[in-house]
């Protein structure tokens, strides 16, 4: 069992619950956690028990960025919308710097999500 991080962007959270409700056998396998929003539309599309953190601009990606430090999450999906500027991109480049420096699986899109979930 595995601790997968889950988020989204305002444009790509459609593309998020689409994949959780396509992945949610696998993904119930799996301790979840989400950003708040992001956290509310995967269990209203899929029914999956997660665990909801703040929203990503009110804290939510620095709270899985400690999740990170602390050892506590082992994958991060998080579906980057790149044709939007955000107004907290410093969080997310913090977020995806975290990933990279502990070395977790971290997948910005469908496909590299697709072979995470495939990889544990």
């Amino acid at each position: 069992m595995a601790s997968i991080g889950l988020v989204a962007h305002d444009d790509k959270k459609d593309d998020m619950a689409a994949w959780a409700l396509a992945n949610a056998e696998r993904l119930s396998r799996h301790t979840l956690f989400a950003t708040g929003t992001t956290g509310g539309r995967i269990e209203a599309a899929t029914g999956l028990s997660l665990t909801r953190l703040k929203s990503g601009p009110l804290g939510g990606d620095a709270q899985l960025g400690a999740m990170i430090v602390e050892g506590k999450l082992d994958a991060i999906v998080f579906f980057i919308d790149p044709l939007t500027a955000m107004p907290h991109d410093v969080d997310v480049k913090a977020l995806t710097r975290l990933a990279t420096l502990y070395d977790i699986l971290f997948a910005c899109n469908k496909s590299t999500a697709d072979a995470v979930l495939a990889a544990i």
